[in-house]
Order: C-alpha cells, then structure tokens, then sequence
C-alpha cells in the first residue's frame, strides 16, 4: 500500500493513535520497541533530510559479528503483516518475525562524538559487540 504524504493516514502529517490503520497493518506499542526523545528528535530530523519515506522500519537479519544485526531505513510504504509502533512522535514498522527478538527494545541516540549514534538495549539479547548493532540470542 503506497501511502500518499497528503492524505490523513500518512505519517508524514502525523498519524494520531484515533488515526485508522493501512490495510493489513497490525497496531503494535511500546512493549515491542520504544525510543527515547532523543531518538525520536534524530529520526525526525532524518526523515525531513533523507526524504526517502516517513515510516522508519526497524527489521533484525541474520550476519554481523553476533550472528543476527539490527537494520533501519525509511521507507514509503507499509507492508502487509506490519505492526506499527507509534513511540516518541515516530511511526515504527516491523515485521512479524523481528518481532519475536525486538520486544521490550529501546532505541536511543546519543550525539557524543566518540561511542554516539543510535543505541539498542536489547533486553533478549543474550550477548552483543561493542558496537551495539549486532546480537545473539
């Protein structure tokens, strides 16, 4: 489902949680994934500059030194099975099989120059790098 940035169920004009939900999206909330204010303020600000979608979805794939790594990217468009997370003025997608390792994440950015960037704390996360984007479970 292509999301048209002028109409009311777009998140680049602010989804409200009354707002109906895109065919064949699930409503999800912060028990799944959560950012921090500071992460919200850093997607906002990229997706105004990246303009390459107004949905950031957080998706978990195999690779990385720990075995499964975390992936964000903006997109235009739901996909059908999502769950839509609306967390700190942000819309999340995620897929149901991410799902299963991302519950209870919180997503924060720190703009210290060393170590800064986006953080996940990954409660089902057995170990991860010190690179926080890669983890086992």
């Amino acid at each position: 489902m292509v999301m048209d940035p002028a109409s009311p169920a777009s998140p680049a004009v602010g989804l409200s949680s009354e707002a109906p939900l895109p065919e064949g999206v699930r409503a999800g909330n912060e028990t799944l994934v959560r950012l921090t204010e500071s992460a919200g303020r850093k997607v906002d600000a990229l997706i105004a500059r990246e303009q390459k979608g107004a949905w950031l979805r957080i998706a978990i794939s195999g690779g990385g030194c720990n075995g499964l790594s975390y992936r964000l990217r903006f997109v235009p468009e739901t996909k059908r099975g999502d769950i839509l997370v609306r967390t700190a003025g942000v819309s999340v997608l995620v897929d149901p099989k991410t799902a299963l390792y991302l519950r209870g994440t919180v997503l924060d950015y720190s703009h210290q120059l060393v170590g800064g960037g986006f953080k996940f704390a990954n409660p089902n996360a057995k170990a991860s790098c010190s690179c926080g984007e890669s983890f086992s479970v």
